[in-house]
């Protein structure tokens, strides 16, 4: 027997205390129309000369051997099979020496939703998939809840594609390092909206540093796409308490997706 919504709300501990509301909150077109009026223009067009230059560069040089500004237009230039490939064979920064696997990311590639986490632990090291441990059975879960399915119009991924020793953050330098991949991932997934689970996935996309808690209940912006923050699915494993502010950011995140299809299918 299929599990329900409301059960899995319960196994989460978050039911009967929150439900979605059937309407946006008051405020949330008005943030929408904000984040989606934002300029794109930092966005790369594909067909742009320095990309296909880039490209060349790439045809002879592995882009994890080429300076850091020369990296990053190669990157640019990149689609799919050849990010991947880049990713799985890079050696850019230190944490090449100690990984299994990359963990490059999955889902749909043409998806309305993008969930970005820090970095891979230990399972996801093991088996190349991000959250794949209890941290990714809980993404899962909260997923299901949204009435989502990794897979399905969802895409996941994380800042850096190797796992730091012990689990620890991300440093700065290997951030600067392997950034990119996620910034050309999100440039040809093109979301809807993006969910930041955790603050080094929100800092780094945002620019700034800035606790979780301030950064709960807004739509930010990422280069023209809207993103919402939220605690990382590892932290709520460890602070139960938390879970009924996820969901909160969850159901918020719900009512501005709503907000940005309504504003999609209204007649100009």
């Amino acid at each position: 027997m299929s599990a329900t919504r409301e059960d899995i709300l319960q196994e989460l501990g978050l039911w009967p205390q929150w439900r979605r509301r059937d309407a946006p909150a008051a405020g949330v077109s008005a943030l929408v129309s904000a984040a989606e009026s934002a300029p794109a223009a930092a966005l790369p067009v594909a067909g742009a000369e320095p990309a296909r230059a880039a490209a060349r560069v790439t045809m002879t040089t592995p882009s994890a051997a080429l300076p850091l500004d020369q990296r990053i237009a190669a990157v640019a230039a990149m689609d799919w099979s050849q990010l991947k490939d880049s990713v799985a064979a890079c050696t850019a920064c230190p944490l090449h020496t100690a990984r299994d696997k990359t963990v490059f990311g999955a889902g749909d590639e043409n998806a309305d939703w993008l969930f970005v986490g820090d970095a891979p632990g230990a399972d996801e090291d093991l088996n190349g998939e991000p959250f794949v441990g209890q941290a990714g059975r809980l993404l899962d879960n909260m997923l299901a809840a949204m009435k989502l399915r990794r897979g399905q119009n969802v895409y996941v991924a994380n800042v850096v594609k190797c796992r730091p020793p012990d689990n620890r953050k991300p440093e700065a330098a290997e951030v600067a390092q392997c950034e990119r991949y996620l910034h050309r991932q999100i440039e040809m997934i093109r979301p809807r909206l993006i969910i930041a689970l955790g603050q080094v996935a929100a800092v780094n996309l945002l620019k700034r540093e800035a606790a979780v808690s301030s950064l709960r209940g807004k739509i930010h912006d990422y280069r023209g796409i809207p993103m919402i923050v939220t605690y990382h699915p590892a932290y709520l494993l460890r602070t139960l308490p938390d879970k009924a502010q996820a969901w909160q950011d969850l159901c918020f995140a719900m009512e501005t997706m709503q907000g940005l299809q309504l504003a999609q299918a209204a007649p100009i």
